[in-house]
């Protein structure tokens, strides 16, 4: 046995020296995925950007929220979650929290995230938690085929509303900005390296990172159409967007009219994240994973007999 253990260790080492490459992250799982959808584009450059990052998939968790994103759990390898509608982010949070060294990302819905789940996202925003979180946005829940979502446009015909949404649709970039973010970036899946430089910045940030992929639904979505995105997404860190300034940036995520700016548009790493706002790890080494141990609990089971 201890010959076993020893030649693993050796293993591990040597495979963690190597660098990673895009094969490591392959699944023999088979995409359900309709032909044209987004999440093909962003599993990719999710793969690319942690492979560029030199972050083998046991070097990374990736948290899935229930949706037709959700899917992709078992479509990469690395560890990986699939957890319950709209409840990914304090998931999330606790794995980051247990084990600081461990990059984790979470990824969600538009329907998930803005609707039962949007608690979440407004304390995930408020307590700066260090993680990175990937909004699936193509503004509707595909997985039920093609119910509305907050993010629905106004008067939009959908599958379970054809007369289109009795409520107004959530300005979600303006509730955002409203919450003080540290890291706020926009990209669509038109372009996998814009993507993917977006995703690295997104997993090095200091706190808790943003990202609106913006994603075509071929089946459900007929208004904002994969076309209609390589129309008007544009790289605004290209046409010299300072991503420092947050009053810039707000103008930029919020008028989607005409043009839609992608890329890094908000960031500051002048904000502690909540683990470093915690008293009680100050001068603390270890991660609460390695505090973990056993504790001979017997006096207290017979103090109650």
């Amino acid at each position: 046995m201890q010959s076993i253990a020893c030649e693993e260790l050796i293993m591990t080492a040597d495979l963690s020296k190597a660098a990673p490459t895009l094969s490591e992250y392959y699944s023999e799982t088979k995409c359900t995925w309709c032909d044209g959808c987004g999440n093909y584009a962003i599993r990719t450059a999710v793969k690319m950007a942690l492979v560029e990052l030199s972050l083998h998939p046991w070097q990374v968790c990736l948290c899935y929220d229930i949706g037709c994103h959700g899917n992709a759990s078992d479509k990469i390898q690395g560890y990986r979650f699939h957890g319950i509608h709209g409840r990914v982010i304090p998931f999330a949070a606790g794995v980051k929290l247990a084990n600081m060294q461990l990059p984790v990302i979470a990824f969600g819905g538009d329907g998930a995230t803005f609707s039962e789940g949007v608690g979440h996202l407004v304390h995930g925003v408020r307590s700066n938690y260090p993680i990175t979180f990937i909004l699936h946005n193509n503004a509707d829940y595909g997985l039920t085929t093609g119910q509305a979502s907050a993010l629905t446009w106004q008067e939009q015909p959908m599958n379970w509303s054809p007369n289109g949404i009795p409520e107004r649709t959530l300005a979600s970039m303006e509730l955002l900005f409203s919450l003080q973010p540290t890291f706020v970036a926009r990209g669509f899946t038109g372009n996998i390296k814009l993507m993917t430089r977006i995703l690295q910045a997104a997993i090095q940030h200091r706190g808790f990172a943003f990202v609106d992929m913006l994603q075509a639904c071929p089946t459900y979505d007929h208004f904002a159409t994969h076309t209609y995105l390589l129309e008007r997404c544009y790289d605004a860190n290209a046409e010299g967007h300072d991503p420092s300034n947050i009053q810039a940036a707000k103008a930029l995520a919020t008028q989607t009219d005409d043009r839609i700016a992608c890329g890094i548009l908000y960031q500051r790493e002048d904000v502690p994240s909540f683990y470093e706002r915690l008293v009680s790890r100050h001068d603390v080494a270890t991660t609460c994973v390695e505090e973990v141990k056993r504790y001979d609990v017997s006096r207290y089971w017979r103090s109650l007999r």
